[in-house]
């Protein structure tokens, strides 16, 4: 034991500081010596213990290397405590959570069901707005249309005498399969006598009526069946210089004019795309 006299309120000594710097680590405490009163003791023989792994440190580096290594390397290293085992109930909402998480990226990469037929009703996709049911909005329809007739006729670049003759063995089953959205119809026979001379342009066309918007902006449902609709197709002027007026007088812009017998042609629009049509005797109307 080694004693050091400074008492309270007494400044100690340079060399005392010194030696109190160094023992620094050593065990020290207050007591009462008798005739001096109290004073700071120092227990020399109770110095603390080295951390093993200091200790090993400083047998392979020097003691300035070897606190530094400690002191970053092991004192400040911060510890990371794992957490507590799940419990069962843990176990079962993360199993949960996987599938659910499983089952919608096997959701996302599937294809979207397509919608039912009452689901098409329901979300009213077939619903035509009255306010938009205007002959003179689908006038820009039935121009689409004849261009797109024009190229199905094989008409877009016609040149004067070039065209080849447009027969039923040759365009019939291009005309057949056609799509029918935009082109302006007439009923000219029919066994019921009311729907004839009902023109205007085709806004939906299904597997068993055609719903056209006449002129005066009204919404006509006419059944296909035991009826014959007439429709034309402007052709296009000719791109020929040569052309003069006595073969535009001729008649060389008149429109072809194409009769359909609806009872034949009781097919969506989608399902005449593929279908093969065969020649069969009609019954005159």
């Amino acid at each position: 034991m080694r004693t050091f006299n400074i008492r309270p309120g007494q400044s100690a000594s340079e060399s005392d500081l010194r030696i109190l710097e160094f023992y620094h680590d050593m065990t020290w405490q207050w007591q009462d010596i008798p005739g001096e009163g109290p004073a700071l003791l120092c227990n020399t023989m109770t110095t603390s213990k080295l951390h093993i792994a200091e200790e090993l440190l400083q047998r392979a580096h020097s003691p300035d290397t070897a606190l530094q290594l400690f002191t970053e390397r092991i004192k400040q290293k911060p510890l990371f405590l794992r957490p507590t085992s799940p419990t069962p109930a843990d176990n079962r909402s993360r199993r949960r959570l996987h599938r659910l998480r499983k089952k919608e990226y096997f959701l996302r990469k599937q294809k979207p069901k397509p919608l039912s037929a009452r689901e098409k009703r329901a979300s009213g996709i077939y619903k035509l707005p009255p306010d938009e049911c205007k002959y003179e909005i689908f006038q820009g329809l039935h121009k689409m249309w004849v261009d797109y007739m024009l190229d199905v006729l094989d008409l877009k670049d016609r040149r004067a005498g070039s065209s080849a003759p447009i027969t039923p063995l040759s365009h019939g089953s291009k005309l057949a399969s056609a799509d029918f959205h935009g082109a302006q119809v007439e009923v000219v026979r029919s066994q019921c006598s009311s729907r004839v001379g009902l023109k205007g342009i085709v806004v939906r066309d299904t597997k068993f009526t055609f719903v056209v918007v006449t002129e005066k902006d009204e919404l006509k449902t006419i059944p296909k069946e035991q009826s014959i609709f007439r429709f034309t197709v402007p052709l296009p002027l000719s791109t020929d210089r040569d052309t003069t007026e006595e073969d535009k007088s001729d008649g060389a812009s008149e429109p072809l004019v194409f009769e359909i017998h609806g009872s034949q042609f009781r097919n969506r629009p989608v399902d005449r795309a593929n279908k093969k049509f065969k020649w069969r005797n009609v019954d005159y109307l």
